[in-house]
Order: structure tokens, then sequence, then C-alpha cells
């Protein structure tokens, strides 16, 4: 193992340990190629018991508690978005700005619960939600650190007690973020297992487990969803989006070339919202490719901790075969000069539509005539995360976005976070089931109960 990497440890019953399972895959180093350590997994064994101990777990989760938690986290943020950009390939700048939801993920938690989100009463009946159970946290390896504190947070803000499960491709910045939570919560109500699919699979199948949250690929949310329906249990499942970007006939090529390019590269093109599809007008075609060849060939290639990175490695090399499979079963222009060695695969537009999701700097192209026909084009697929709509007239554009079939829908802009902080960010179709978001995930990892004395409200009606 790297001697400036952290060993990988679980917590199981307020204890620390090496995981003992060997999944037979070697780590990388994506920048490059070169074998880090061995993918591991938590024993059998050990996972039976954290279930014992979640089930068994009662502690009062305070604000005060989640606040503590982001303290601590905070000088920690530089060294967790390191250990980030190093297991996924992503470039140092992006992993940090994506640091501030580690922390807020607490904070926000905490003043949801102070603001009484947890309580609802009408006319003297109380309405209050109530933690489901135990909770289990089952988190994707292109953001760990975020999507692991977004969970968690929300699941310990309703009274949960956690299991978080983090991919075995990503596990170094859950030792940090695991040593922080679990010193300001009561024993037992966080523990920290790896694994891959297998381990997810054994905890999904538990019916001690009372509410599953997932973020990953179609095939596992599927799986995910499958155990839960056999147990009646509340799923959350965030999963692919092969994202469409339209750009309307009067959109300002510039604006339009680099919406594009942020949308095919950032966290390397891994990330769900992702540029799937490029669907353009067939007059204007030319120019705007144009435009984004020249910004996707200008990009600086390199090392995720190299600082004057725009473009890193993925994440492994068994993910870069994938993503290459893809790309060579089409025609296609790549863009820029990766480096000869790494995980590295360069962006990349297909001569025609993609029907499903690469998750990688992949996008397919395609050309229409009207703009119905552009909609209706967008609409056909099963997917329905995010969409994004590019226009001079922003009132047309937002009425072209308000015709699409998406959980989300970004006019002229092409960040990573959502359009606002407490809006909810919705999965339709084949992208999920459910809604995450500050308030939604809150509410998720709970259990409404109504309680009142019969008749009282017809009293103050009346």
């Amino acid at each position: 193992m790297s001697e400036d990497l952290p060993p990988v440890t679980d917590l199981v019953d307020d204890r620390w340990s090496t995981p003992a399972v060997d999944l037979g895959l070697a780590l990388e180093d994506p920048a490059t190629g070169a074998e880090l350590t061995r993918a591991r997994a938590t024993a059998p064994g050990r996972i039976d018991r954290a279930l014992t101990v979640a089930e068994r777990a009662r502690g009062a989760i305070t604000p005060e508690m989640l606040d503590d938690i982001a303290a601590t986290l905070t000088p920690l943020l530089p060294s967790i978005a390191e250990l980030d950009s190093r297991a996924t390939g992503v470039p140092i700048r992006q992993t940090e700005l994506l640091g501030a939801i580690v922390t807020g993920s607490f904070r926000l938690a905490a003043e949801q619960v102070r603001a009484g989100s947890l309580r609802a009463d009408h006319d003297g009946v109380r309405v209050e939600r109530l933690p489901l159970g135990p909770a289990l946290c089952l988190v994707p390896w292109n953001a760990p650190a975020p999507m692991a504190a977004h969970k968690v947070a929300n699941a310990l803000a309703a009274g949960c007690p956690v299991i978080l499960k983090v991919s075995e491709l990503a596990p170094y910045s859950a030792g940090p973020l695991g040593r922080a939570i679990a010193e300001h919560v009561p024993p037992g109500m966080f523990q920290l297992v790896h694994g891959g699919p297998e381990t997810g699979m054994r905890l999904t199948a538990d019916p001690r487990v009372q509410a599953v949250s997932f973020t990953g690929g179609l095939v596992g949310g599927r799986s995910v969803a499958a155990a839960s329906a056999a147990l009646l249990r509340p799923t959350q499942l965030e999963l692919g989006g092969n994202n469409p970007l339209l750009v309307l006939p009067d959109a300002d090529p510039d604006t339009a070339a680099r919406m594009a390019a942020e949308l095919l590269t950032t966290l390397n093109g891994q990330w769900c919202r992702a540029l799937g599809r490029l669907v353009l007008p067939v007059r204007h075609a030319a120019g705007i490719l144009e435009a984004i060849g020249k910004r996707l060939a200008a990009l600086r290639f390199g090392a995720p901790l190299d600082r004057a990175t725009e473009f890193g490695p993925l994440v492994h090399s068994r993910h870069v075969r994938v993503v290459r499979a893809a790309v060579d079963a089409h025609r296609h222009t790549s863009f820029g000069r990766p480096p000869p060695t790494g995980n590295f695969v360069a962006p990349t537009l297909l001569d025609g539509d993609l029907a499903e999701e690469v998750f990688g700097p992949v996008a397919g192209v395609v050309t229409y005539d009207s703009v119905p026909e552009a909609v209706r084009l967008i609409n056909a697929l099963p997917y329905g995360l995010e969409g994004y709509v590019c226009g001079t007239d922003e009132e047309f554009a937002l009425g072209v976005a308000r015709q699409i079939r998406a959980g989300e829908v970004k006019v002229n802009g092409s960040s990573i976070m959502s359009l606002h902080l407490m809006t909810p960010r919705p999965a339709w179709g084949g992208s999920g089931l459910g809604e995450e978001g500050a308030a939604e995930t809150l509410r998720f990892f709970t259990g409404a109960r109504v309680v009142g004395v019969e008749g009282r409200f017809a009293l103050h009606t009346s």
C-alpha cells in the first residue's frame, strides 16, 4: 500500500478493524495505473454484528452533535478532498469545491431539526416524524465523502442508527469521515463497513434494515429495489442519467460550447448528471460542434493532485475498459492528448444518439429540425434525472424546459450544484425512485405518527 494513504478500516460495534476479506481487485493510482493496495470487504460475521448493533442501538441525536461533527470535519476537508481526488482521478480543485457538502450536510441537517422539520401539528393533533429504524446508506465512488455525508447526516438527524457502506473503489476518505462522526454520536448509532456488490446485497436483504438510500447504477438499483420490495421497505434510489443538453436555434454558440464541455468533463465525466446526449439544431450543428471541439482540445490533462489539471483520469482500469468499449461501438471523435499512461479516456462525441448511459466523458450527438421534434426525441428514452436547455430567449427556453421529462432541468447552466439549496433532486423513470434533497432526504428516513383526541378538529372548525 502507498505509504501516504491511510489504512482502510471498518467500524463495527464501536471497534475499528481492518476488513478481512480480499476482493481480488487491485486499487490503482488513476494517474499511473499502478497498484496501491487491495480492495477489501468487511467479513460476513462483522456485517451480521453491525446489523445486530444497529437494531439494538438507542440514543438521541441532537442538533448540537451534528454541529460538532461539522466542526470536527472542517480542518480535515483538505485531506478528505485529496483522498477523494487520489481515489477517483477527479482534479483536486473539484473535490475541494465539493468539500463544502461534507460539512454543510451536517450543519443543514441540524438547522432543519432546530426549525421543527420533524413536527407539523394541526389544530391540536400532534404530527411527528419518527426514525424508521436502522438505515443503510450505500454510497458510490465518484464523490465518496460528499455523498456519504449527505446521506449519513440526514439519517442521523432523523434519529436512525446508520450503517454506511462505501464503494470498494474509493474507500480512503471514509476513515476520517467515519471517525469524526463516531466521535460525537452515541454508541452503535454509526457504523462503517466496506465491500462490493455482495456486501451491499447482504445488507440490503436483511430485514433488520428499515430504510435504504442508494446512489449508483441501474443494475445495482434494481437489485436493491427487488430486495426492498419483498420487505415492503422504503427505498431511495438515485441512478443513471444519460442527460440531454438541448441547444435551441437562438442559442449563443459560445454559451452552448461552454455548457457542453463542462457537462462532459466535470468529475472527468463520472457523474450521474453529466452530459449524455447533445441535441443540436441541424442548421447550426457544425459551428457548435467546432466550438465545443476547440474547448475540449484545449483542456489540460494531468494528474488529479496537480492544480493545473482540468481533466484527469478515470477511477480504475476496469472502468476504462467499459467506457472504451462503448466508444468503440460507434463512429466517434475524441479531443485532446491524454498522457500515455494511466486511466485516461479523452472526451469523446459519438456520431448519433446514445441510448444508454456510459458514465464517462462520452456523449452522443443528434440533430433536429424543429423544437417539438427535439423534445419528443429527448423524452423518448426512459431516463429522467437531469436536463439542460441553452437559449438566448430565457422565457422561451424555460417553456421548453418545462416540457422535458426529468427531475431537474437547468436553463443556461452547467454547474454540478442544484438550482437551489432547498429544491428537491427528483429521479424519474429509469433514473430512480423518490427524491433526494436537503429536506427530502431527511424526511425519507422518517415515518409520520399522528396522535390526537377524536372530534377536537370538528370543534375548532364549527
